[in-house]
């Protein structure tokens, strides 16, 4: 089996773990979810009544098993309290948090490289500005940032808006206004990590022995930086842009609360403290799939780039 198909075996694996993990916890407790449902006024009848209606009274495996049938053929359920379908939920819902992901992620690849290539490459202030900004921006809650630029751009100079989305089928200029702070909420400290990771990476692969015979070959810094040394730290700088992704997908839900922003997590939010089981199944199951393929994709670009990877 090739080293792909291995890496795809064991997402599914996980994929299977965490979903089953999950649906136990959510779905283990019967009467509650049905009173939750029914609210605190129902008898105990009601309750065992809607638990026979939900379902909830069959073996846990069994449900799951149907659960499991629907993901495969796009049918999550519907929700215990709308009633509104949780694939149709999710398929208004997933674009807007998606599309802030792959733009902060988008954007920290492209800074995160070019700030911390300079800042192990030029070192001075630039090495020590880089080095704060990661302590700063592991330090600093996403939703502190998000509200201290809500109030610069937003409040003070009503330079763009402070909450709402616009989607770019009714104004693409809109649109740009409304995802910008969001995205940069959740660039400060995603850029300020990665580019610490890659600074980290190319002072790694600077200090090695064919760098110092390429330099002794007369070949130029700037040739040796981008066609040698980024290519060999790529693997690891990969590696933190896949981690970078997961803790974008957590910091996206708080930010989409501050900007109140409808995406998935505000659904799963919303979702949970209301105790829509088939909702928060839907968000998370979809949250799994993103972080698996993250993974999936960072393990094959790190092998594309690094043959002695190939092989794990």
């Amino acid at each position: 089996m090739g080293s792909a198909a291995k890496k795809l075996v064991r997402a599914v694996a996980v994929l299977l773990l965490v979903s089953f993990a999950t649906f136990t916890l959510m779905y283990g407790n019967g009467p509650g979810i049905a009173r939750a449902v029914l609210g605190t006024n129902a008898t105990e009848a009601d309750v065992k009544a809607e638990v026979v209606t939900l379902g909830l009274d069959r073996p846990l495996l069994v449900q799951y098993g149907d659960w499991l049938k629907g993901v495969v053929t796009g049918n999550l359920g519907d929700s215990f309290f709308t009633g509104q379908s949780v694939t149709s939920s999710l398929a208004s819902r997933v674009p807007v948090t998606l599309t802030m992901i792959v733009l902060a992620l988008a954007l920290t690849a492209v800074l995160s490289v070019l700030i911390g290539v300079a800042a192990a490459v030029r070192g001075g202030w630039i090495d020590r500005v880089v080095q704060f900004l990661a302590v700063l921006g592991a330090a600093v809650p996403p939703f502190i940032v998000a509200i201290g630029l809500v109030f610069a751009f937003a409040v003070s100079v009503r330079l763009l808006p402070a909450t709402g989305y616009v989607s770019p089928d009714v104004s693409v200029s809109g649109w740009l206004e409304s995802v910008t702070l969001p995205v940069i909420a959740l660039l400060v400290g995603s850029i300020a990590n990665a580019a610490s990771q890659f600074r980290g990476a190319v002072l790694d692969t600077l200090s090695k022995d064919f760098v110092r015979t390429l330099r002794a070959r007369g070949i130029p810094e700037s040739r040796i930086i981008f066609r040698h040394v980024l290519r060999n730290a790529a693997g690891p700088g990969l590696t933190a842009l896949s981690l970078q992704t997961i803790a974008l997908i957590g910091g996206v839900v708080i930010i989409e609360q501050v900007f109140a922003m409808p995406g998935m997590g505000d659904l799963s939010n919303t979702s949970a403290q209301q105790g829509d089981v088939p909702v928060v199944m839907g968000c998370v199951l979809v949250t799994i799939v993103i972080v698996l393929v993250v993974n999936l994709l960072g393990d094959l670009a790190t092998a594309a780039v690094n043959p002695k990877a190939r092989t794990r």
